[in-house]
């Protein structure tokens, strides 16, 4: 009987277990690199599975030594044995990098939720990245999460949980589909308190580069503020799920811009 959860596959032979969560990777971005058989390229494509271990991380390169994957995933399962999305990036290797993720002594940041690279961010922000991405997206979303969706209904699943690490994500969740199992009305109070004469709008004081007053309509902007500390409380407590094949048509933004 085929595993149904992340504990389950990281019990399976080491071959196994590739060929599984190698279903996750979209084939529109092995196309975009013309990468070769993945199960079969260990330094390609990495996997981190402790054995016993309920949780995986997956790293995929379009080139051997390259410094950031074009596909990094952490993925776990919850108490109840659901599947949960706890970080997924796409990379564009040929945009420029932004040190985000690292102070300039080499210390990791944790996506600045840790520490932030203030001179790093400030450029992030500039050519026009959201906060924590260290290179602009391949624009493949919507592919890769048609991909996921087929790896989670392969496991028997119709329903998966995702943690927006920052506002943003949670936004463009929103717009995949997604519904809040946690942060719903949190999402809605940061909203109404961006319209003019709210409380975020009015810590708009163009103080500094991410507390610009251009953040009032823009999702982008909004985010960078938030996680510059205009909440007063880092951005946590929002869970969310998607049911395979469904869209709950939820907009905590209405009207509001990237």
């Amino acid at each position: 009987m085929s595993p149904s959860t992340i504990g389950g596959i990281n019990k399976l032979h080491e071959h196994e277990k590739r060929a599984i969560y190698a279903r996750y990777i979209p084939k529109e971005l092995i196309q975009k690199f013309g990468l070769p058989d993945l199960t079969a390229h260990m330094d390609l494509l990495q996997f981190r599975f402790a054995e016993g271990s309920s949780d995986v991380e997956m790293r995929l390169y379009h080139q051997v030594g390259f410094q950031d994957p074009v596909l990094y995933a952490h993925l776990t399962d919850t108490l109840n044995g659901q599947i949960h999305v706890l970080l997924y990036i796409l990379n564009d290797p040929e945009a420029p990098r932004f040190d985000v993720d690292k102070m300039p002594d080499g210390s990791p940041t944790r996506f600045g939720t840790l520490k932030r690279n203030l001179e790093a961010e400030r450029a992030a922000l500039e050519y026009g990245l959201a906060p924590g991405q260290v290179r602009r997206g391949l624009r493949l979303l919507q592919p890769a999460t048609t991909a996921f969706e087929d790896f989670i209904s392969s496991l028997g699943h119709d329903i998966y949980f995702v943690e927006p690490l920052y506002y943003h994500n949670a936004v463009i969740f929103e717009r995949y589909g997604f519904a809040y199992q946690v942060g719903k009305r949190r999402m809605e109070a940061i909203h109404a308190g961006f319209q003019p004469g709210g409380e975020l709008s009015q810590g708009l004081d163009n103080s500094n580069p991410f507390r610009s007053l251009d953040a009032i309509n823009s999702i982008r902007l909004r985010s960078w503020a938030i996680h510059d500390g205009l909440l007063g409380e880092p951005f946590t407590n929002v869970t969310m799920y998607k049911r395979i094949g469904k869209s709950a048509n939820i907009s905590t933004t209405p009207g509001c811009e990237w």
